[in-house]
């Protein structure tokens, strides 16, 4: 299995390209836009390719971002169904534990 990327990293990549803001993308992750810009440099890095392109008016997916996008964002939304369902069966159970005396 090839080495995946810091979930914080696609997580940051998705909220900008998903916002078209580094700034939006900061506040609905908690972060600082220079935290969020450092996050989407570094996955940039790591696959070797321009996820974004920037200009004085904002940003904008790249082709491979888009393409990127497209399979993360679905992975992503995948994991966040995957954990709802499991935390709406959590809370619906219960489990007792006794001692066999």
């Amino acid at each position: 299995m090839a080495a995946l990327p810091p979930i914080t990293n696609l997580q940051a990549f998705e909220a900008v390209a998903r916002r078209r803001s580094f700034v939006l993308a900061a506040a609905e992750l908690h972060l600082t836009a220079s935290a969020i810009s450092h996050q989407v440099a570094r996955l940039e890095s790591q696959l070797g390719v321009r996820l974004f392109e920037r200009s004085a008016h904002g940003v904008r997916l790249s082709d491979a971002g888009g393409r990127y996008l497209e399979r993360v964002g679905g992975a992503l939304s995948a994991i966040g169904a995957a954990t709802d369902d499991l935390r709406q069966g959590l809370s619906n159970s219960l489990y007792v534990h006794s001692a066999p005396s």
